[in-house]
């Protein structure tokens, strides 16, 4: 009688494996789950070009006005439009000194450009180099610096004369507008 029991109770087993079939239906679920979401998931977690650049241009415009006042020097931003570069430079460096900085400058990645440098007083450039001056009197230049990317997504910067930092704007906003 013991060893019908034993037998009953192995024969009624269940097998806690899966099928390939369950497998397949798993594994194609997630990799189309995976598919759509990846791509969202880079914009929020930063992946994106136009929020790399639009960090490395905050960052530095705090920084050029806090060195401008620490060290006494007119710091310049310079923006090639044509060449899609940035560098920075002050006003007593060297020709040689100032070749390097350029040369060294940030590059843009290519799917972003800047499209122009407009100023309060100068009007906008859209084409060639643009300067944007800060001072050791703890001021700059009234600037509306405009990026784009591929997609047209636009956002502007606006760097205020006795503002500590810039103010970043998701469309294209300029002193008319």
């Amino acid at each position: 009688m013991v060893k019908e029991k034993i037998k009953t109770l192995t024969a009624g087993k269940l097998n806690n494996g899966f099928t390939l079939i369950e497998l397949i239906v798993v594994i194609s679920l997630i990799s189309t789950v995976l598919f759509f979401s990846i791509p969202r998931l880079q914009n929020v977690l930063g992946f994106d070009n136009t929020k790399k650049v639009s960090r490395w241009i905050l960052t530095t415009v705090r920084f050029l006005k806090k060195s401008a006042v620490a060290d006494q020097k007119r710091h310049i931003l310079h923006v090639h439009l044509d060449a899609n570069r940035l560098w920075i430079t002050n006003e007593t460096m060297s020709g040689p000194e100032i070749q390097h900085a350029e040369e060294k400058g940030y590059r843009l990645p290519d799917d972003v450009r800047i499209s122009d440098v407009e100023y309060s007083n100068k009007g906008k450039i859209s084409f060639g180099t643009a300067d944007i001056s800060f001072y050791k009197n703890a001021y700059s230049d009234h600037v509306w610096l405009h990026i784009v990317n591929d997609h047209n997504r636009s956002l502007s910067f606006l760097i205020e004369p006795f503002q500590s930092k810039a103010s970043l704007f998701e469309n294209y906003v300029g002193f008319e507008g």
